[in-house]
């Protein structure tokens, strides 16, 4: 696929502007759905979606997460984290948390827009935060946090072939999410589900 060199501009005119509004809680439903309840309301979280510039083309900056950690270790994901009061709002948050993450200065990423709002069934509430970056060094797992660093071609993110399904049991139920193979690594859950999103976003399809 030949993307054309005008895809950002293409692509700012598909986001939001600006973050969306926080719907009211009763009024969100879950990827998928709990067994019981939340308790508590739904926690602000911001991902960064980087469409990374290198010489051959843009690529989509992922994490591995650390095998250490006691939530989603190991799996793949953008870097991200929660909204803290401190954070001037959902994308200094996400910059933040790549940071963090990886060192990507926030200095090399401009903030291209914002899309719709994702709400697992973890009760976090997720801002996806779309940006093109120019690295002016590399990025450096932290390893308190992040195992490795990888990139995948945008042109394999926006090629429909790419996708498959991830099939998951919970609580006896069953449901599936969105799958992307890549390299030696599996995407699946939010995070593929978000990359979906938001490549029938940027091709201005509707979601499947």
């Amino acid at each position: 696929m030949t993307l054309d060199p005008h895809f950002t501009q293409g692509l700012r005119q598909r986001l939001l502007p600006e973050p969306p509004p926080w719907a009211p809680a009763e009024e969100l439903v879950p990827d998928w759905q709990p067994l019981t309840p939340f308790s508590r309301p739904p926690v602000p979280a911001a991902v960064l979606i980087a469409l990374v510039r290198r010489p051959e083309g843009f690529t989509v900056l992922y994490t591995e997460r650390s095998p250490d950690l006691r939530a989603h270790s190991g799996q793949v994901a953008f870097p991200g984290g929660k909204i803290d009061k401190t954070d001037a709002g959902a994308g200094a948050a996400a910059l933040r948390e790549a940071w963090e993450e990886v060192g990507m200065e926030a200095g090399d990423a401009e903030v291209l827009g914002y899309m719709p709002t994702y709400y697992t069934g973890t009760n976090y509430l997720i801002v996806p935060v779309v940006a093109e970056v120019s690295p002016s060094g590399p990025f450096v797992p932290n390893p308190g946090e992040v195992h490795s660093v990888f990139e995948v071609p945008l042109s394999r993110i926006l090629d429909d072939a790419t996708y498959g399904r991830y099939h998951i049991s919970r609580g006896g139920k069953q449901h599936s999410t969105w799958q992307i193979d890549h390299d030696g690594h599996t995407i699946w859950g939010i995070t593929a589900n978000l990359t979906r999103r938001f490549r029938d976003l940027a091709l201005g399809e509707v979601a499947a």
